[in-house]
């Protein structure tokens, strides 16, 4: 049987930590107004997990939320403020790639990216490409 592969992360100051098993789901950037508005950033990085492929394990426990639509909410830490990702009404936790320990792990590379005509139109996402060292 082969072994479940595993993903950790967690935010600044280490109080929030987690792992996230199985097979990784939709790994894309997102340039909505949210997305740029929770982070401050221009463009988030994404991959999805189902709710129970991922355990908080941190001595800070599970992140703070905020609700930040119908259908979704926002995670933080309480204690530094990092940004960890969403966890939806469906069943899906969205982590943000920043937090994981290995954020360069080949099945974690973006293969989309959504809501473009929100993105400033000097800022170009180019997704597959390899970055210039």
């Amino acid at each position: 049987m082969a072994k479940e592969k595993m993903y950790e992360g967690g935010c600044l100051c280490g109080a929030i930590r987690f792992v996230a098993t199985g097979p990784v789901g939709w790994p894309h950037t997102c340039s909505c107004k949210m997305c740029q508005r929770h982070s401050g950033a221009l463009t988030l990085s994404w991959v999805e997990f189902p709710r129970d492929a991922v355990a908080w394990t941190g001595a800070g426990g599970t992140p703070s939320i905020w609700r930040s639509s119908a259908k979704s909410s926002r995670a933080f830490c309480p204690a530094c403020g990092s940004t960890l990702g969403a966890i939806d009404d469906a069943p899906t936790i969205a982590l943000l790639l920043g937090s994981f320990d290995a954020p360069n792990r080949k099945d974690l590379a973006p293969v989309g990216h959504s809501y473009t005509s929100t993105r400033p139109k000097w800022w170009h996402v180019v997704i597959g490409e390899k970055p210039t060292p």
